[in-house]
């Protein structure tokens, strides 16, 4: 009888051993996760839109598009209501592409990772 004891201690020491072992785990990788020594696993929903060259690229395209569409309106609007035929448009067009450019460099600017060497 005293050999079914035994093995039922054992077995129940084993369990309890598991149990603090998957909680210390659990406790250690809470604690990496907080000091930033591990990334955070992306799931779809955390995953960044930007991750997708071709997205990157569209949004590059209408970043530069919006710009200078916007300048156009504004200039042509401009010249229809002050009678001033295309003076406006020609001087709110450069203003429109430098501005598509700097949002181009923003937007593009913003994407890569920071790759700074660590002193």
């Amino acid at each position: 009888m005293g050999i079914w004891v035994k093995r039922a201690m054992k077995q129940d020491d084993s369990a309890q051993h598991d149990d603090t072992v998957a909680s210390f785990d659990k406790r250690l990788e809470t604690a990496r996760l907080k000091a930033g020594l591990v990334a955070k696993p992306k799931s779809d929903r955390d995953r960044s839109p930007d991750d997708n060259p071709l997205t990157m690229a569209m949004r590059l395209g209408s970043e530069m598009v919006g710009a200078l569409a916007i300048a156009v309106v504004i200039g042509y609007g401009l010249d229809r209501l002050l009678d001033t035929a295309p003076w406006f448009m020609i001087g709110l067009v450069p203003i429109g592409a430098a501005a598509g450019i700097l949002n181009v460099f923003r937007a593009a600017g913003s994407s890569r990772p920071n790759t700074k060497p660590k002193d």
